[in-house]
């Protein structure tokens, strides 16, 4: 049987009149990587704020490692590790004493201290950039810092809001690299959230889509994919000047933007359309989480509208 690690259960945070997080449910088991999906102003962050301990909830129940973060915020953070959004290393301290410093706070001897810091930050790459101050760091060598620092306490969650936000496409794989080795190395559970929705389909084995602070889907990348959209796409651009073909065995078709989207389980059942769009931008290829999240939006809307004409 599974053991959660977090467990939220009508989950709610409100500021004001505007509700962030609006009593949702998940729960994250042991060892595996969990995603928070969303675009910006989704809640992802302020439930990573909520689990750190750092913004109380307005109501519902949220449990890190069985302790109640209202009643015991201290002993989850002890618990946690956590790499925020933004940079808050001590740009004073050069790349090794960012860690024994923060060592400190969990009264970890310094002996030990140096042997789990030069572990993680050869783990992390950064063994020749020891004596390096922070503001000498690229932005992907500060965020590895981040997760190196977050490691050092041997937490059993490792909490990740937005970590690859701002860094180019190839820091960005090296940092799902690390994540995905930590992983598989130490079974660690990681927990994190993301606008990017490539990097949800590589990293997270389970996830939970969110919008407006509400939980629009749940469960494994590719079972999402394959319950909203069919397995394959054929993606048109610039089809202003033409009607979308909607009549279709076997084949699901959408509009956005501009674009049209047709959807099936082979990509032989979609090639008769390219002779439709000849002179368009057409591409066949796999659906993916973009076009689930875009499917969810646009049934929520619908719905939304729906209910305010009834």
């Amino acid at each position: 049987m599974s053991e959660n690690v977090v467990v939220a259960r009508n989950l709610t945070k409100v500021y004001g009149d505007h509700r962030a997080v609006d009593s949702i449910d998940f729960t994250v088991t042991r060892g595996e990587i969990f995603g928070l999906l969303g675009p910006n102003g989704a809640g992802k962050s302020t439930t990573m704020r909520m689990i750190a301990c750092r913004t109380p909830l307005t109501s519902g129940e949220l449990l890190v490692e069985s302790l109640d973060v209202s009643n015991a915020p201290r002993r989850v953070r002890a618990q946690i590790g956590v790499v925020p959004q933004e940079n808050n290393l001590d740009p004073d301290l050069n790349v090794l004493d960012n860690l024994l410093v923060y060592a400190r706070y969990f009264r970890i001897p310094r002996t030990e201290a140096l042997a789990r810091s030069h572990k993680l930050l050869h783990f992390t790459g950064l063994t020749d950039r020891v004596t390096a101050r922070v503001e000498e760091l690229s932005g992907g060598m500060k965020r590895r810092l981040m997760i190196a620092r977050a490691l050092l306490h041997q937490p059993k969650l490792l909490v990740l809001d937005e970590p690859t936000t701002g860094l180019d496409p190839q820091v960005r794989q090296e940092i799902w690299q690390r994540l995905a080795e930590l992983q598989k190395e130490s079974g660690a559970t990681i927990l994190i959230s993301t606008h990017y929705m490539e990097e949800a389909e590589k990293l997270c084995e389970r996830l939970i889509v969110l919008d407006k602070g509400r939980i629009l889907a749940a469960g494994a990348p590719q079972d999402l994919v394959r319950q909203s959209v069919s397995r394959y796409a054929l993606e048109v651009r610039d089809c202003d000047n033409r009607p979308l073909q909607e009549a279709l065995a076997n084949v699901q078709a959408v509009s956005r933007n501009g674009a049209h989207l047709y959807f099936a389980a082979d990509p032989e059942i979609l090639t008769p359309l390219m002779k439709y769009y000849e002179g368009h931008r057409m591409l066949i290829r796999p659906s993916n989480l973009e076009d689930v999240f875009l499917q969810l939006v646009v049934h929520e809307e619908s719905a939304n509208q729906g209910a305010h004409t009834v």
